[in-house]
């Protein structure tokens, strides 16, 4: 046996093949990988060396040649297709075709993806056949090629048990997003839960969102239709500390409150308060007052410090409201110009609301904004025992009128200093269980929320649904599909039969 009869080539080729699958199944193992292919080359230039002579006899002839010419075409053209996947892969770009965008990030999601400080690993510990699956996988592809900083695993834990042990996994379907020391677990793959996952573990502190209590306000705890508890866990999917505080027990807002909310209270809130609500909000604090018609809580001392009022009465509104609903369940499409309203795409449902005045002598130290009003069909009706069902000039006021305000100081705060703000809202109840989740009422709420804690770049995050949204027309928009499609498309339907049916008996 002498060099030429054993098959060097074979051999060299073989090697090389099994270095690449070895490589890509254990990266780790770099000196198998190098052996394999030290190997490879070894015996490849062996070979050559050996049938240096029959290799030049062989490409000296025409048939060589022209497979030669052929050969190149192929490996030039296997070089294009991988140059291109190459940059595809590094450069990719996506077009989402589908109605809703549902395979689009927010543009909130993509501000905080570009603003990300640090590192963010997410490991997601599901199986191919789990319904989680795909839906995990293609945001969180989208996730990854927005940010360098994102860096994604997939673990099987049936395949991986301990890796799945060693991360307390009781069940699929569940994201891992860790940062800094810092771990936040997700259950569902909704964009909502993973942006909010992606806001909570890359920040060090948490900001704190307070409710006031002891005056009848809804709980935070409360799961029934008019307590609070989707709204608190809305802002804490947003990243925010949720709590309550008692101005009855204690002396002073807290330090690090970012948001104080006085949701809904029912009954007095005593001087003793309000001084602290007042001292909170002149230190720099960020109110969110919600205040309810029909109530006892008497807060017009504490607003009128800032040129603020509430009206009598409740807002009835015959065009900006629900169709087949009362009267005072209002629709509001009508929003002025401010980071709080500029992203808002569907209408917010008011339900029971009053208005809010500004007295700008007494309030000549504020930017006054009206976020919201109502249309010019509306009016505050004081009498509410009866059907209410037309205007009262004399009793009472004619809209439009303004349900949710914001203020701000005209004089530009010193730098590093806490920038007082306040919001009032002439309704609760939109807040509530039964209504935080209708299209337009959590975006508003979050979307306050940001504004008062100074979060311009973490304003809300909605939700891409693969369902269609419903069509919620307003009393005109509703008279008007009656008449088209019960009446006019019939008609013409009938009219077009008729004319059909005459022209072919005169045939």
């Amino acid at each position: 046996m002498n060099l030429k009869t054993i098959p060097l080539g074979v051999i060299g080729v073989t090697l090389a093949v099994a270095g690449a699958i070895g490589y890509s199944l254990v990266p780790e193992k770099l000196w198998l990988v190098t052996l394999l292919e030290g190997s490879a080359l070894f015996c490849l230039m062996v070979f050559f060396v050996v049938h240096f002579i029959s290799l030049k006899a062989f490409s000296s002839r025409r048939s060589t040649r022209m497979g030669a010419n052929s050969l190149l075409m192929i490996v030039l053209f296997i070089g294009i297709l991988l140059i291109v996947n190459f940059l595809a892969a590094r450069h990719s770009i996506r077009w989402d075709l589908s109605e809703n965008q549902n395979f689009s990030l927010a543009p909130q999601t993509y501000r905080i993806l570009r603003n990300l400080s640090r590192e963010v690993s997410i490991t997601v510990f599901t199986r191919e056949k789990d319904p989680g699956y795909q839906s995990y996988k293609e945001r969180l592809d989208s996730y990854r090629q927005a940010s360098p900083k994102i860096s994604v695993e997939f673990v099987d834990p049936e395949r991986q048990p301990k890796i799945a042990q060693s991360y307390g996994i009781s069940r699929t379907d569940m994201a891992i997003f860790q940062s800094a020391g810092q771990t936040v677990r997700v259950t569902a793959p909704s964009e909502v839960e993973l942006t909010g996952a992606l806001i909570r573990v890359s920040q060090d502190s948490k900001k704190q969102v307070l409710f006031l209590e002891g005056h009848g306000e809804p709980s935070l705890d409360d799961r029934e239709r008019t307590g609070l508890f989707s709204a608190k866990e809305i802002l804490i999917k947003q990243g925010y500390d949720v709590g309550t505080v008692s101005l009855l027990k204690e002396e002073a807002v807290p330090d690090h409150t970012a948001i104080l909310v006085v949701a809904g209270p029912r009954r007095p809130v005593i001087a003793e308060e309000q001084e602290r609500i007042h001292s909170y909000v002149e230190k720099g604090g960020h109110l969110l007052l919600l205040i309810d018609p029909d109530t006892q809580a008497d807060l017009n001392p504490l607003l009128k410090r800032w040129g603020l009022g509430v009206g009598p009465g409740a807002l009835v509104d015959l065009q900006d409201r629900l169709a087949q609903a009362d009267l005072t369940s209002l629709l509001v499409r009508t929003f002025t110009e401010h980071e709080i309203t500029q992203d808002l795409s569907a209408a917010v449902l008011f339900p029971l609301a009053r208005h809010i005045t500004f007295d700008e002598q007494a309030g000549n130290a504020w930017d006054y904004v009206p976020l919201a009003r109502t249309s010019p069909n509306s009016w505050a009706e004081t009498d509410m025992k009866g059907r209410v069902v037309s205007l009262d000039e004399k009793e009472d006021i004619k809209g439009p009128l303004s349900m949710a305000v914001a203020l701000s100081p005209k004089t530009a705060q010193e730098e590093g200093k806490p920038h007082p703000a306040i919001v009032v809202i002439g309704n609760s109840t939109f807040a509530t269980n039964a209504f935080v989740n209708f299209p337009g009422n959590s975006d508003f709420f979050l979307h306050t929320a940001a504004w008062l804690a100074e979060e311009r770049n973490m304003m809300a995050i909605v939700p891409k649904d693969s369902a269609l949204r419903p069509f919620t027309p307003n009393p005109l928009q509703e008279r008007a599909l009656l008449y088209l499609q019960v009446i006019l498309l019939p008609a013409a339907m009938l009219f077009s039969g008729i004319v059909v049916w005459r022209k072919r008996r005169r045939l």
